[in-house]
């Protein structure tokens, strides 16, 4: 049996198998509610046989959005749809997983297709915060550094965001602590210039990552696994570094904490990031070695044997795409025939499924 069609544990849920659907926005939300267009993309890919399906960032605040299009679960109002997306992938063997997020210092600005940089108050935006008063880029709004107050806004809005996502079906959380946004802006000294003890040390910069994970840990079933995504690296010299992630990564395991997701940059306009194939693999394989805990690797990996590779040379527990999945819903399918695994098709397509040939390398 291929590695990437192994049953993977996390605490009390099995994943059917070793491929998942990262988040990946969709800018289709009013008001952050989901819609039809959710329910088919998430649902699209449950029918195309991933084991978990992580739904795009979902804003636990209004000011925690990057766009006015965000996804969110910043209230109630929001946990029915959500309820009837989680239902439909659960009913396709799939194991429904939200991602957390607050947007931090690029919070406010346009969805890709519509425009760039700031959302002016004017046309639907929102004043922002960040760890200190330092905008991402020029064309990005300028942020307020958060105060005492704001922080444990934001813990608590994170915390009450685990328990609407418990209510809708949800049973994987991940926290977003990478590309840039508000906790990941905390961890790195390249936006983070604060000098109380949420600035300047190690321990001070992930403080407020620690804190939300906590909260969150603290209202999360503890047979549910929560999940951390974080940039391993700023690929910018003084930035957020691999040595840093690791050690984070290895705290967390003593947090509650069951796989990082491990992904690189966005907090650094124009970084040099030497974008390829599988770019980012060497971090979740040396984050799982030296901290000990599950990763998941992700980032333009693109064929099943990419994927088999990362996890049959033990870089990875996990393989999230999202890239391929816009392009092929139905990848897990397609990669099970081209490995040769017999993996049961939706009855309704069944007709479709191609058929494994007896003669040995014959599909």
């Amino acid at each position: 049996m291929p590695k990437l069609f192994e049953p993977l544990a996390l605490r009390g849920i099995t994943l059917k198998n070793r491929i998942a659907v990262s988040p990946m926005c969709q800018y289709s939300s009013v008001d952050g509610f989901a819609t039809d267009w959710h329910l088919v993309h998430l649902g699209g890919r449950a029918v195309g046989g991933a084991g978990l399906i992580i739904s795009e960032a979902a804003a636990v605040s209004p000011e925690g959005r990057i766009s006015p299009e965000d996804l969110g679960i910043w209230k109630d109002e929001h946990v029915p749809m959500l309820q009837r997306i989680t239902a439909f992938l659960l009913a396709q063997g799939s194991v429904p997983g939200i991602q957390l997020a607050h947007a931090g210092r690029k919070a406010s600005t346009y969805s890709p297709w519509t425009g760039e940089g700031a959302v002016p108050e004017s046309a639907g935006g929102w004043p922002v915060v960040g760890p200190s008063a330092v905008a991402f880029a020029d064309n990005y709004p300028q942020p307020t550094a958060l105060d005492a107050a704001g922080i444990q806004k934001v813990i608590a809005d994170f915390r009450a965001a685990a328990v609407r996502a418990l209510a809708a079906g949800f049973q994987v959380v991940e926290l977003h602590a990478a590309h840039g946004y508000l906790l990941h802006e905390f961890l790195s000294p390249l936006s983070n210039l604060r000098t109380d003890e949420y600035g300047g040390s190690f321990e001070n910069r992930i403080r407020l990552l620690l804190e939300v994970t906590a909260a969150t840990r603290e209202v999360w079933p503890e047979n549910l696994p929560l999940l951390v995504r974080i940039s391993a690296t700023d690929w910018t010299e003084g930035g957020w570094n691999p040595d840093e992630a690791v050690q984070l990564a290895s705290i967390l395991k003593t947090r509650g904490v069951d796989l990082i997701d491990c992904s690189t940059g966005g907090n650094v306009p124009k970084a040099p990031i030497p974008v390829g194939p599988g770019y980012q693999v060497e971090f979740a394989g040396r984050i799982r070695e030296e901290a000990g805990i599950m990763t998941g690797a992700v980032g333009l990996i693109t064929t099943p044997a990419e994927a088999e590779a990362i996890l049959a040379n033990g870089q990875a527990d996990l393989v999230l795409l999202a890239r391929e999945f816009l392009r092929e819903p139905y990848f897990p399918l397609l990669a099970a025939h081209e490995l040769g695994v017999e993996m049961p098709w939706p009855a309704q397509y069944e007709r479709g499924k191609p058929r494994v040939q007896a003669a040995a390398g014959q599909r």
